[in-house]
Formats: C-alpha cells, sequence, structure tokens
C-alpha cells in the first residue's frame, strides 16, 4: 500500500499567505495571539458567569491555552494547526446560552481593546469572535434546544 501526500494548490497557498500577510500588517502574529488568549482566559477564569462553566470542565489549563492559541493562529493566521470539534464542546454544556455568548464577547472585546496594536486589528479579530459566537450559538439552538433559529433573534455585542 502507498501512502500518497496531497498538496494544497498554489492559488489556495498564495490566498493563505496574503490573509497571514494582511493580519501581520495589523499587527496580528503569533506573539499577539498568544497574549491575546492568555489575558482573555485570565478574565474568563475571574468572571462570575464565565468562570464556573470553565472551572468545571477544565483540569489542564496549560493544554486549554495551547489548544485556543491553536485555534486562534488559525482562524487569524491560516495556520492550519488546530485539531478538534468546538461544536462538540458547546453543545455538552446543558445550561450554556446566549447570555454567556454576550458576556464572553464582552470580555474578549475589552482584551482587545487592551492589547491590539491597531484599531484594524480590534474590528477584524472582533469580527472573527462574533461570528464564532454566532456560529456556535446558532448550533446550540439547531442542535441541543432543537429550535429553529429563524424564530429565535442572535442578540451579540459588536466590537
Amino acid at each position: 500500500m502507498t501512502t500518497r501526500t496531497v498538496q494544497a494548490h498554489p492559488h489556495a497557498i498564495a490566498a493563505r499567505e496574503e490573509r497571514r500577510a494582511e493580519a501581520y500588517a495589523m499587527g496580528i502574529n503569533e506573539a499577539f495571539i498568544a497574549e491575546m488568549v492568555d489575558r482573555f482566559y485570565a478574565s474568563v477564569r475571574e468572571d462570575a458567569m464565565l468562570g464556573p462553566i470553565f472551572d468545571e470542565r477544565i483540569d489542564d489549563w496549560p493544554k486549554h491555552l495551547g489548544q485556543m492559541n491553536r485555534f486562534w493562529q488559525t482562524i487569524l493566521l491560516s495556520a492550519g494547526n488546530f485539531t478538534g470539534n468546538p461544536m462538540m464542546k458547546h453543545l455538552a454544556i446543558p445550561t450554556i446560552g446566549q447570555e454567556h455568548f454576550q458576556q464572553w464577547l464582552r470580555l474578549f472585546y475589552q482584551t482587545l481593546d487592551d492589547i491590539a496594536a491597531t484599531p484594524e486589528a480590534v474590528r477584524h479579530v472582533g469580527a472573527k469572535a462574533r461570528m464564532i459566537a454566532e456560529s456556535l450559538l446558532t448550533g446550540i439552538w439547531v442542535h441541543r434546544d432543537r429550535s429553529d433559529p429563524l424564530e429565535k433573534k442572535v442578540e451579540l455585542p459588536d466590537v
């Protein structure tokens, strides 16, 4: 049996490199992402609403922070080094709802305001975070709650 290596198409590689260059120009790089993840999750752990939810589920914070670094590197730098299923992790939390995602975004935006080098970085990263929150919330409504998402109104803060 022979193994085949799949090579990315040159256009895909060029697009990935272009997205990475645009992120770097906004001040979004590996060091920024590491600081963002560390500061954000420190605020989450101290938060009265979100802290207990995370503390119940995460017993190895360095491992979780590493996973979140890889997640955000993949989202923001097209790194492709994240493996996991965020939707399944969130579906497994029986009490999570829109108010939790609202608070998550408020803390996330505050972290961005504190550390982002440029207003463009705040807008870009904040928009990605909101898109992720909206996607997870909609998935929870559909898969866990068996609700029609068109009958609900997503009310999440914008950056």
